[in-house]
């Protein structure tokens, strides 16, 4: 098997494993957690198509660099609304979670 097609499918189980994660997790700790999966399994698809090609490696490294700032920006805002959550409702559980606004 090419080199290649190893790395794609290793991104394609780090995908399905997010997607996975994102479906049965009952946290938005684990839901975060399952979105950052699928980010790098994209990261790694991107590096490897253009390191075991004919494409600009640099492209592909900057590419790369993309995905992860806006991986990390992603983390930032998450993490900041589960804070925001857990303070107000005392959980992360997504499942007792319907609505932001207090019961009055």
């Amino acid at each position: 098997m090419k080199p290649l097609v190893l790395y794609q499918l290793a991104s394609l189980v780090l995908l399905g494993a997010g997607l996975a994660g994102l479906v049965k997790r009952r946290t938005l700790v684990g839901m975060l957690i399952a979105v950052e999966l699928m980010l790098n399994g994209a990261g790694l698809s991107i590096v490897a198509a253009t390191q075991l090609t004919g494409a600009d490696a640099t492209l592909g490294q900057l590419a790369t660099l993309l995905v992860m700032g806006l991986a990390a920006a992603e983390a930032t805002v998450a993490l900041a609304a589960i804070v925001v959550v857990f303070r107000r409702f005392g959980h992360t559980r997504t499942d007792a979670l319907t609505t932001l606004r207090e019961q009055q």
